[in-house]
């Protein structure tokens, strides 16, 4: 049985993924717990289920990212639908979210060849606090084996007897039998560390396994063979782990990889059926292993990976697709991919989509409190889908600390210009057909004018009293002089009182979808 911690989210938008599988007939919200009156006359809508866990979880607003999202699973089809959901309740209850009151949904989805459940939840308890989290994963794993009655320690020692009866020839190939059993493996100090489920199970010395090292594996013939079969199945597999799984289902060969996920340097194979460990450079060199593709092929993935994030997490950003992008050497820049030299426009609907993604992004920086707030900065943003931007559950105290501060320039009687004033604090003066607004756009502050009683008739700029200036010149003695030149009034203010830098002008804010732009 395995349980998988998902990502946390202030939307909860594991309730859309859910829901969307549903959809497609692929899933089935196989249970719903205290949402209230939600589902009394029908099945509640997917709007309604997240309205509903965002009211539950605002009575802690510290807590920005509430979504516990898990999907626990078993192998096959070896436990029943019904087991599952008995399993889950245990699990909830020994992870702390099982209190009275706790909302809980469960989905049940049928698109994989094993049986499993997701759980979605808040991180927030009935009473207001949050549900403790530390070392997560690992309490996940020991509430797993307290359930399921398993030793691990056990396992352990009884995992690394069967490992010393293979074929090796150093503490690498000893590692990588370990390692495709499960384990993560180290040794340091002539003491060899054995971890399984965030723990170290188990201890022993260095010179147990140097013990048994033997002459390493000098058969050409199979060397050959490998290879041969290696080139077979990359040519018809899509990545590094489709690889694996075809070599692990057809041949019991295990292709252990060293280094990070996205850069790998090198490779062993263990074949269980000989018991044996082959250095991977010695059969095929591990960057021809994994060229699977034409960067063509490539885009054509990077473009539906793209679409599956978009449909994970409506909201995100280009700068979110980016980080993800990166392990793959990709980026997208204005609705374009690039790869390897090569470059794609998205669809126009994921293109679309991002950009707009990216303007609510801004949006969400100034923290609306208000929908009128949300509305006004939408405007200047140029976003179509108010619905879509967060509120913030109440104002944070710096926007009381920046309202006493505007008061302090209304009410200076001896200031010239309060719209100057504003403009030197970093402000410009934004309107609708119902209020006005303070909109700071380097600090990410909107502040309500009307609504905050502000004199507004202030605003109105006063004539400027401008001093001629003096220009230089020559006397006809030959001697300079300062000739005295009216400067030019318009009646348009300083040119830097009008310079309108903010978004809905000429100014830069065209290019808020460039994703090194919009680093959070």
């Amino acid at each position: 049985m395995i349980a998988t911690i998902l990502p946390g989210s202030s939307n909860f938008h594991a309730i859309g993924y859910n829901e969307r599988k549903v959809s497609k007939g692929v899933a089935r919200l196989l249970e719903i717990q205290n949402f209230g009156a939600l589902g009394t006359f029908g099945k509640p809508t997917p709007d309604e289920l997240v309205r509903y866990l965002q009211e539950y979880t605002s009575q802690n607003n510290r807590i920005r990212k509430a979504q516990f999202h898990v999907a626990i699973s078993c192998k096959g089809h070896e436990k029943s639908e019904a087991e599952m959901l008995e399993f889950a309740h245990q699990y909830l209850k020994e992870m702390g979210y099982a209190e009275p009151g706790q909302p809980l949904l469960v989905y049940s989805h049928y698109d994989t060849d094993n049986t499993h459940l997701h759980i979605v939840t808040s991180r927030i308890a009935p009473d207001g606090r949050k549900i403790a989290h530390d070392h997560e994963r690992r309490r996940s794993q020991e509430v797993i084996d307290r359930i399921l009655g398993n030793n691990r320690k056990e396992k352990t020692d009884l995992d690394i007897q069967a490992a010393k009866e293979y074929s090796f020839a150093s503490f690498a190939q000893f590692k990588a039998v370990m390692v495709s059993m499960g384990y993560e493996v180290y040794q340091k100090d002539g003491t060899v560390f054995v971890k399984h489920g965030g723990k170290v199970q188990c201890k022993l010395p260095l010179s147990d396994i140097e013990a048994l090292y033997r002459k390493g594996n000098t058969d050409r013939a199979r060397r050959r063979q490998l290879r041969s079969i290696l080139k077979k199945y990359r040519d018809i597999s899509t990545d590094k782990e489709d690889l694996r799984k075809e070599m692990k289902n057809k041949f019991g060969i295990d292709l252990v990889f060293f280094g990070r996920k996205d850069a790998v340097y090198g490779y062993m194979l263990v074949d269980h059926k000989n018991k044996t460990v082959l250095h991977g450079a010695r059969i095929w060199a591990v960057e021809e292993l994994l060229d699977f593709s034409t960067p063509e092929e490539r885009l054509d993935r990077i473009e539906d990976f793209i679409d599956r994030l978009l449909t994970l997490n409506p909201k995100i950003t280009q700068g979110e697709i980016y980080g993800k992008l990166r392990k793959q050497r990709a980026y997208i820049k204005k609705g374009v991919v690039y790869f390897d030299g090569q470059s794609r426009p998205l669809k126009p609907f994921m293109a679309e989509a991002i950009d707009r993604n990216n303007r609510i992004a801004w949006v969400e920086m100034f923290r609306p409190a208000t929908e009128a707030e949300r509305n006004m900065l939408c405007k200047i943003f140029k976003v179509n889908r108010p619905d879509l931007v967060d509120l913030t559950p109440e104002h944070p105290f710096s926007h009381t600390n920046t309202v006493n501060r505007l008061h302090e320039i209304f009410d200076d009687e001896a200031a010239g210009s309060v719209k100057s004033k504003l403009f030197e604090e970093g402000f410009t003066i934004r309107q609708d057909d119902n209020a006005t607004y303070a909109v700071n756009f380097k600090e990410h502050i909107i502040i309500n004018l009307t609504e905050e009683g502000f004199d507004l008739e202030r605003l109105k700029r006063k004539p400027n009293r401008q001093q001629p200036a003096r220009q230089p010149g020559h006397s006809q003695s030959g001697k300079p002089f300062t000739r005295l030149v009216k400067l030019r009034d318009n009646g348009e203010g300083s040119h830097s009182e009008k310079r309108e830098w903010e978004v809905g002008q000429k100014g830069n804010y065209d290019e808020i979808d460039d994703g090194r732009s919009l680093k959070r």
